[in-house]
């Protein structure tokens, strides 16, 4: 057997075990998995089977074709996404503040091997009940040399994901309030625990080029923008509201994000996975 198809037998043996973690939020219109204030996600039927009529509405079959198909309304920032550095980033040239090189990346041009990579699961979750007002607890680069402590050094490719617990609060209804619109509409309660700008800088000088959270964005709930262009102004990228990252361990689990390949975009969702190491 050639060492090719020793990985591929590696990776078929990994999906047969059941040791992939999908770390993807569900999209539904009863979901907050929408920034508050943004294009709402919408989801709806295009054409059905056939032409139907009942107490709770209509269906058409507008293509003639025996299958059914529905249109998306969506944000580019919404549910499990990545930000590209010209979420933040103006382009060279523009006259804006912050404007650089980093500008002219987007969604497009963020090439698969940035998003994948080994994972270190950082456990924030203590924090996640701290602050009030809407403002987010802040991970620093103290609350990291004490992770480093325990688990090692963060290196160069690795893929930091912060674990806080926050996707938790993904419901649907008016209990989903708890995700993002009470933090960042009322002002009530406490915001998603998120690194600032000193840390991110640490994973720069580190080469760390993917950090990933389960909140609902990498910048506190209340003062976003210097977290974000900290990283990003550099080439990082940011994967955003994820789920599931309880189930990884600190170290040894592989990160793995593919997001749709959206020219000029500033971002765009896609499927987060993980591989579990293996138990043998």
């Amino acid at each position: 057997m050639t060492p090719g198809s020793d990985a591929l037998a590696a990776v078929a043996a990994a999906f047969r075990q059941d040791r992939i973690v999908d770390l993807t939020l569900p999209l539904a219109e009863d979901l907050p998995c929408t920034w508050p204030g943004h294009m709402p996600y919408q989801h709806k039927t295009f054409s059905w089977f056939e032409q139907r009529t009942d107490g709770w509405g209509s269906v058409r079959n507008r293509t003639g074709a025996p299958y059914q198909t529905r249109w998306l309304c969506i944000d580019e920032h919404t549910g499990t996404h990545l930000d590209a550095p010209a979420h933040f980033v103006p382009e060279p040239g523009s006259g804006l503040p912050d404007a650089g090189e980093a500008g002219r990346i987007g969604m497009a041009d963020v090439a698969p091997a940035q998003t994948a990579g080994p994972a270190v699961v950082v456990d924030v979750s203590s924090l996640a009940e701290e602050g009030d007002g809407g403002r987010s607890a802040r991970i620093t680069v103290a609350e990291l040399r004490r992770w480093e402590d325990a688990h090692g050094s963060i290196r160069a490719g690795d893929v930091v994901l912060f674990a806080s617990g926050w996707d938790r609060r993904y419901r649907a209804g008016p209990e989903g309030a708890a995700y993002a619109s009470a933090a960042l509409v009322e002002r009530r309660g406490p915001g998603w625990p998120a690194p600032d700008a000193d840390a991110i800088g640490l994973f720069v000088e580190r080469g760390v080029r993917c950090v990933g959270t389960d909140g609902v964005s990498m910048g506190p709930a209340d003062d976003g923008a210097p977290t974000h262009l900290a990283g990003l102004a550099h080439g990082q990228v940011f994967v955003e509201c994820l789920t599931q990252l309880h189930r990884l361990p600190a170290r040894g689990a592989f990160f793995l994000f593919l997001g749709l390949r959206i020219v000029n975009g500033t971002g765009g969702p896609g499927r987060a996975v993980a591989l579990l190491p293996d138990r043998d």
